[in-house]
């Protein structure tokens, strides 16, 4: 087989590394998974699998059992565990522990998980080399030259194995058993493709809906948990973790289902709705009306994701087929399928409400404006209104004005003294008198006789 002495079965440093790297995510891996996820562009996984015989003569891989479709199942030793946090530059603590006994049973929910990785990843086919660092696949895609494309690699990915966790325990560090807490089948960490940390579960189908509901309570009670951050406040426990992801709410959490052959397309949408109902208070956020201004019509709000957790469902089958970046993503509350950014977006959350608010006020002012203007236009071009004229006094013995009446020839009359009118001064100045003070108090009386 060309191998050494060591290395019997002819396997090379670089094909080792990479099914290290593998299975100390994986925790368990047939030769074919690590080939499709690790290095799609090798002709097939023959490498792969005398790597792993190599690496089990040296104690550091065993197989215990075979998978359904009859591919033998690898996982690490203790001592296997320790060589893969050495290639994944992971600390020991941090690589979980190692598989034991669900090989014996194929493994079929390990199987489905490894194969949701390996789906969303999509490592680009490259020559064989030692297990890249973090980096992005459009850096890896461009190094690419010579091979034919794997099916898996024709449409790029999200992340690299090492962005990749299995088997996580959420739970309070208090919480010794982790009863009160939830473990997550796979973590994804990929801040260098602008995502927050997504939890994935895989669902296989085979457990009642209730089942897969309590995990949602499980999440959010992990999620709720506050612990002292380095300044003294309260922050969540999460955080500690990893990366905050700028968006309001708790961290995504995906569902992808995998029917396979168990269930018909009809049944799987009846038991995504399900989940999905009675699901809704932990997903939906709390809606906020405001009080508006204008009519009734127009009051508007908007809703509060700060203590919901975007949910995101898909199948495994999608994912095979159209890629993380297609359009696979249905996330609760939205009613279509979306890409994965569209559905980690809050469209009615409070940005959305403050925009339109701004809108409607910016409307209102260029209509308050608009009326403005048309009133000054208007006492613009309206004519100006007559004088009123001047009030007179009335005659104290005829009632006509004191000024007399219109165009009579000021200079013939008898000059006004505010009490008569012209005539009744031309014409009863001997007659008339004025009153004596007795006369305007009493009035003039007769004298009896």
């Amino acid at each position: 087989m060309g191998g050494t002495k060591a290395y019997p079965y002819g396997s090379t440093t670089a094909v080792r590394g990479h099914v290290l790297a593998a299975l100390g995510v994986l925790k368990l891996a047939t030769a074919d998974q690590m080939h499709r996820l690790m290095a799609p562009g090798h002709k097939d996984n023959k490498g792969f699998r005398n790597a792993a015989l190599d690496l089990a003569r040296h104690g550091l891989l065993v197989s215990e059992g075979s998978s359904r479709d009859g591919h033998k199942i690898w996982h690490l030793t203790p001592v296997g565990l320790d060589a893969a946090a050495e290639v994944l530059g992971r600390p020991v603590g941090e690589m979980g522990g190692i598989a034991r006994g669900p090989a014996r049973s194929g493994a079929p929910h390990a199987m489905a998980v490894n194969e949701t990785i390996i789906a969303i990843t999509r490592t680009p086919a490259a020559a064989t080399r030692p297990v890249p660092r973090q980096q992005s696949t459009v850096a890896l895609a461009a190094q690419t030259a010579g091979p034919v494309l794997a099916p898996s690699a024709e449409v790029p990915g999200l992340g690299w194995v090492g962005s990749w966790s299995t088997e996580v325990p959420l739970a309070a560090p208090s919480s010794r058993s982790g009863r009160a807490g939830v473990r997550a089948d796979a973590v994804l960490t990929a801040p260098e493709a602008d995502l927050p940390v997504l939890f994935v579960e895989v669902d296989n189908c085979t457990e009642p809906p209730e089942t897969l509901e309590s995990k949602f309570e499980r999440y959010l009670r992990y999620f709720r948990l506050t612990t002292k951050s380095s300044v003294g406040g309260e922050m969540p426990l999460w955080r500690t973790h990893y990366r905050p992801s700028y968006r309001d709410g708790h961290p995504p959490l995906v569902f992808v289902f995998n029917p396979g052959t168990r269930i018909g397309p009809q049944a799987l949408k009846n038991r995504m709705n399900t989940v999905l109902q009675n699901t809704r208070q932990v997903w939906s956020g709390d809606y906020q009306s405001d009080r508006g201004y204008g009519s009734a019509k127009e009051r508007d709000g908007y809703y509060d994701f700060t203590d919901a957790i975007p949910v995101l469902f898909t199948t495994l089958e999608r994912l095979q087929a159209g890629g993380p970046h297609a359009p696979v993503w249905w996330r609760c509350g939205h009613g279509q399928w979306e890409t994965l950014p569209d559905a980690l977006d809050n469209p009615a959350d409070h940005r959305a409400w403050q925009a339109r608010d701004t809108a409607r006020r910016a409307r209102y002012d260029e209509e308050r404006a608009q009326r403005e203007r048309a009133e000054e236009e208007r006492w613009a071009t309206r004519p100006p209104e007559p004088e009123p004229a001047p009030e007179v006094a009335s005659c104290e013995r005829c009632g006509l004005p004191t000024t007399g009446p219109v165009g009579q020839d000021a200079s013939v009359a008898a000059p006004e003294d505010g009490w008569l009118c012209p005539g009744c001064r031309t014409a009863g100045a001997d007659v008339y008198q004025h009153s004596t003070l007795r006369q305007a108090l009493f009035g003039n009386r007769r004298r009896g006789k």
